[in-house]
C-alpha cells in the first residue's frame, strides 16, 4: 500500500506497523530482540507491529535498532533559512511565525469631530 493524504490515520498506522514488522523480520529479529535492543517491552512492540499509536521516542528507538534513521531523515528534511529571509531579519534564522495585523477598514463616513 502506498501512503497517501487520502488514507485514514488508522490505515497509516497499520501500514507503519507492517512495514516495521516486515523490516524486523527481514532482519531476523524476533519482536523480544527488538524490543530488548530498543530499550522498549515487546508489548510495545506488539502494538505498534498491530497498528496501535506509539510515543515518538519508542519510534526513534525501534527506528535506530532497525536501521532505519536515514529514512527518518530524508522523510523530515532540515530547512534552511532563505537568503531574502536571513537579510530581512539580520542574518538571523526566524523563529516564529507572526501573522501580520490585517489594517482596520476605514469607515465611510469618517470626518473630524468638533467639540
Amino acid at each position: 500500500m502506498k501512503i497517501t493524504d487520502s488514507e485514514a490515520d488508522q490505515a497509516i498506522l497499520e501500514e507503519l506497523g507492517e512495514r516495521l514488522a516486515r523490516r524486523r523480520i527481514a532482519m531476523r529479529l524476533s519482536q523480544a530482540d527488538l524490543a530488548e535492543h530498543a530499550g522498549v517491552g515487546k508489548r510495545t512492540v506488539e502494538r505498534i507491529e498491530a497498528g496501535e499509536s506509539a510515543q515518538a521516542t519508542t519510534l526513534v528507538r525501534l527506528f535506530r535498532v532497525l536501521e532505519l534513521l536515514p529514512a527518518l531523515d530524508a522523510m523530515v528534511p532540515a530547512e534552511s533559512a532563505r537568503p531574502m529571509e536571513l537579510l530581512r531579519h539580520g542574518g538571523k534564522t526566524p523563529r516564529r511565525v507572526r501573522k501580520g495585523k490585517t489594517p482596520e477598514p476605514e469607515p465611510d463616513d469618517w470626518h473630524w469631530e468638533s467639540k
